[in-house]
């Protein structure tokens, strides 16, 4: 177990319950019902302990501690209290909700339970974007970046693959376990480097901005393969399973534009003579079209038991599960929420490869009536500037109030 709490940089502690309830009464009453086997060994006369209390959203005061800590008399504790170097801790917590300006007297929920481990929570400010050699308009939050990295199971040697590389955000995470990473992006100049800078009073990108100049800042560029400049809706690798996770945050248009190479009416002339030109401009890539190719390309190089993770932009008044891609080759792991706005959201989509690819599940969308509502995404952009318009529009009205 403290082994695992090392790969979460987001956990702060992981604990043993022992008891849990929404009033002190209740969890009273469960930690009277917790076996006393299980406890015996933490309370022995010849061991030291202490008790530590947190409140979630609320202050409590020393004397409010020491109330509570004396509550547990109950508990046969036989062993010293050291509050300096005891071998075991254990901690009350209280949830008081989320909403600052509204805390109830009460707490909502309470728990108490003894300390196994911390969580590794000094990763997210060590690798802060703040103070990253080469960021870039849409470059991940260290903490989301280590989240999507857990969820794709990432360990040591494993090779895992960005297709929206951007400027390699995702790629340290999964570095710092100590996996080989590469990525690709349809952006030259993200890619090298080049062009203008990101970051305020700076007008042009320096001469070692790059992704790998990232990875070698944090002692990781032994583990970066490459980045290539591709287009992911056209395939790039040989036939076989190459990655352990393929681990993206794909563009929405709305900070970066969705782009592949060619024209409409010269992708349409390549398919129908059924080969694959290369063409310099670009046109429009619409989300459905990235998610349709992502999956299969996770579905295809994926190897057995491998992990996609990205992200999925929705409208929430029209959000239903029925609307995140599916694909034969894919089971879905898990489907989190993070807000983006009051009409906006996005949705951190897992799935593991749990058949192998064949030809004919290339196109196994679309025979599927849920292709439909997968066209929805498309429009994500339009509802999305929608809402911000409306919201201004409201603002000001109020403002003239």
């Amino acid at each position: 177990m403290c082994k695992q709490s090392n790969n979460h940089g987001i956990s702060r502690s992981i604990f043993e319950l022992w008891g849990q309830g929404k009033s002190a009464e209740e969890l009273y009453t469960s930690l009277k019902n917790y076996p006393m086997e299980k406890m015996v060994l933490y309370l022995q006369s010849n061991s030291t302990y202490k008790i530590h209390i947190h409140a979630f959203n609320k202050t409590l005061t020393q004397e409010e501690k020491i109330k509570r800590i004396d509550a547990l008399e109950f508990l046969p504790f036989e062993g010293k209290v050291n509050l300096k170097n005891p071998q075991h801790i254990f901690w009350i917590l209280e949830d008081y909700g989320m909403d600052p300006n509204n805390i109830p007297e009460e707490p909502l929920d309470l728990y108490f339970g003894r300390w196994i481990a911390d969580g590794q929570r000094e990763l997210i400010e060590s690798y802060s974007v703040k103070r990253r050699h080469f960021i870039g308009n849409t470059s991940m939050d260290a903490c989301l970046s280590f989240i999507m990295a857990n969820h794709g199971r990432v360990k040591a040697n494993d090779v895992v693959f960005d297709p929206f590389v951007g400027t390699g955000g995702l790629l340290i995470s999964s570095a710092h376990f100590g996996a080989y990473v590469c990525g690709t992006d349809i952006d030259y100049n993200t890619v090298h480097g080049l062009g203008k800078a990101s970051r305020k009073n700076q007008k042009w990108r320096g001469p070692d901005e790059n992704i790998r100049a990232n990875l070698r800042q944090y002692g990781l560029e032994k583990y970066y393969l490459d980045a290539l400049v591709s287009d992911a809706s056209k395939p790039i690798w040989r036939k076989g399973m190459l990655f352990d996770a393929i681990i993206t945050d794909p563009p929405y248009g709305i900070r970066e534009a969705t782009r592949r190479t060619g024209s409409q009416k010269e992708i349409l002339k390549a398919t129908e003579r059924g080969t694959e030109n290369h063409i310099s401009i670009s046109s429009n890539y619409h989300l459905s079209d990235i998610f349709f190719d992502l999956l299969n390309s996770a579905a295809e190089y994926l190897v057995m038991g491998g992990r996609l993770v990205y992200w999925l932009p929705v409208y929430k008044p029209e959000y239903t599960e029925e609307i995140i891609p599916r694909h034969p080759c894919l089971k879905l792991i898990s489907n989190c929420e993070q807000m983006l706005s009051s009409h906006t959201s996005r949705r951190l989509i897992t799935m593991e490869k749990v058949k192998e690819f064949e030809d004919k599940d290339q196109y196994s969308h679309l025979l599927d009536y849920q292709s439909l509502l997968y066209k929805g995404h498309n429009s994500f952009r339009e509802k999305y500037f929608s809402g911000v318009t409306k919201r201004i529009a409201k603002e000001e009205k109020e403002n003239q109030k």
